[in-house]
């Protein structure tokens, strides 16, 4: 059986006394390999490597560090089809939504190659009699990363390459349902020319996870999954002094207004409802229709959710692979009971679907509820599936009053015809990432992605230049190079002169 290992210190480590779990081909049920699960030996060798690489690499150049990222940039741009295909046999996902993750990974690295810009200080000159002040960004030291396992390459390159740019090293832990990419990513970046030590990747579960916050070693940490996990990764890693950003669930509304574009929204709906089946953060989960619009909007989700495609990842027809695990789709399909027990009525079932020759996989259809109310568990809770709830509101206020309610603030979405009513939407609206016409508002590399309340813990985003700011500690320099003469001894407190 295939064991998929750490990387540390440039090179696979020996894991042949760990804990093990297994990794399966969603689309089948199979599983075709082990991931090791790091023991506190794994985590310490890590974090000591990171250590060790940590002074030369804050040393070297802004230039020299360029030249490897734009190296790397190159070799996962070349290399991205076989990096999408270790996701989809991994996640489950379709090759097409994979290699869209890739390319958005990608666009953070060509971020990072720029950071020499970003990380240029201010300077005053004469801020008193020969006396110049100016600030400089310094790189914080071992950084780490915790990463889900819905986008197992794009997470990753959200922080990985905007800390090493930066000028820190690096200790990920991805998840350890779908942990392949990430070791082909740090032997990529090796590739490029990046010395041994300042990547490291250590795969397992809680153990590891909670080993790296424990680890003294560790300077900054940054998390994306769910809302419980995120809040303990926020406690933990602030309480043994790190500085921590994590990220956490969602419940992501699209507002449809009765002057929007039906077809377009119908559209958004369902691609941002059933994309990936559902496991994204940004997907929506609930459309609050106004007044009337839900008897025109409906007939047309529904008629596209029966032309969906279920299928696995790799075959091209596909346009929905399977759920990860087979656990997690009899969470959801537990969730699709729940909505049905507690009075919401299901328009369209996907809990029978299954694929011709592929019966074991991991496969749930496309769910639709209608007549959602805000109490019900299917509202309240991140289900984090192909499900989408249809909750009505009598309008535009009540709308943007039902989100506003919501412990959730990661992403939103309006769909309407009317600047002033859009203008109102996004100025009022308490959501960390706001989508006019958009559904899913993933902001580009050069802006930060991060929501309001229960969806982060932290006060900074990730990637953009929050992300510098989170990998970089400010320093101010005040400087005298006073002619060779004295003023003598001085107790008072210094003054502007």
């Amino acid at each position: 059986m295939r064991c998929i290992t750490h990387w540390i210190d440039g090179k696979p480590w020996d894991a042949s006394a760990e804990r093990r779990g297994p990794v399966f081909d969603p689309a089948t049920g199979e599983q075709t390999g082990e991931v090791a699960f790091a023991t506190a030996a794994a985590i310490e060798a890590a974090v000591q490597a990171a250590g060790r690489a940590a002074p030369a690499w804050r040393e070297a150049s802004l230039s020299a560090r360029s030249r490897v990222l734009f190296a790397f940039r190159d070799l996962v741009e070349r290399r991205k089809t076989q990096v999408a295909e270790l996701v989809t046999r991994e996640h489950g996902k379709v090759l097409a939504d994979a290699l869209g993750s890739v390319t958005r990974g990608l666009e953070v690295v060509e971020f990072a190659c720029g950071l020499p810009q970003l990380l240029k200080g201010e300077f005053s000159e004469n801020v008193s009699t020969d006396v110049d002040t100016w600030s400089v960004r310094q790189p914080l030291g071992v950084c780490a990363g915790i990463t889900p396992f819905n986008f197992p390459v794009m997470v990753p390159m959200w922080m990985f390459p905007v800390a090493i740019a930066c000028g820190n090293t690096f200790v990920l832990k991805p998840s350890e349902k779908d942990p392949s990419a990430s070791v082909l990513l740090a032997e990529l970046f090796k590739e490029a020319g990046l010395p041994d030590g300042v990547l490291n990747v250590v795969q397992g579960d809680r153990v590891a996870a909670d080993a790296i916050l424990d680890h003294p070693g560790v300077q900054a940490v940054s998390f994306v999954g769910s809302t419980a996990v995120a809040r303990h990764v926020y406690e933990t890693g602030t309480r043994t002094g790190k500085r921590v950003q994590a990220l956490g669930g969602a419940k992501n509304h699209m507002v449809v207004l009765p002057d929007a574009d039906l077809d377009l929204a119908a559209d958004a709906a369902v691609s941002a409802a059933y994309g990936s089946a559902g496991e994204r953060c940004m997907a929506i989960s609930v459309l609050v229709a106004v007044g009337e619009v839900a008897e025109r909007l409906l007939p047309r989700i529904r008629e596209r959710i029966r032309q969906l495609k279920l299928g696995p990842g790799l075959e091209p027809a596909s346009q929905m692979g399977p759920l990860v695990t087979r656990e997690h789709r009899a969470r959801v399909a537990r969730y699709v009971e729940t909505g049905v027990a507690e009075g919401a009525v299901l328009l369209e079932d996907g809990r029978p679907s299954s694929v011709p020759g592929h019966e074991g996989g991991f496969f749930l259809g496309p769910c639709l509820f209608d007549e959602v109310e805000p109490g019900m568990t299917i509202y309240q809770d991140e289900i984090f599936g192909p499900v989408l709830s249809v909750v009505r509101s009598p309008d535009l206020e009540e709308a943007l009053a039902l989100v506003n309610r919501n412990r959730y603030a990661n992403g939103v979405a309006v769909f309407t015809g009317d600047g002033g009513a859009a203008r109102r939407f996004q100025n009022e609206v308490e959501v960390g990432m706001v989508g006019i016409n958009v559904p899913i508002p993933v902001p580009m590399a050069y802006y930060s992605f991060g929501g309001w309340k229960s969806s982060l813990f932290g006060d900074s985003h990730v990637h953009g230049r929050e992300g510098v700011h989170f990998y970089t500690r400010g320093k101010v320099v005040t400087s005298r190079w006073p002619e060779p003469r004295h003023r003598g001894v001085d107790l008072g407190f210094p003054r502007a002169r």
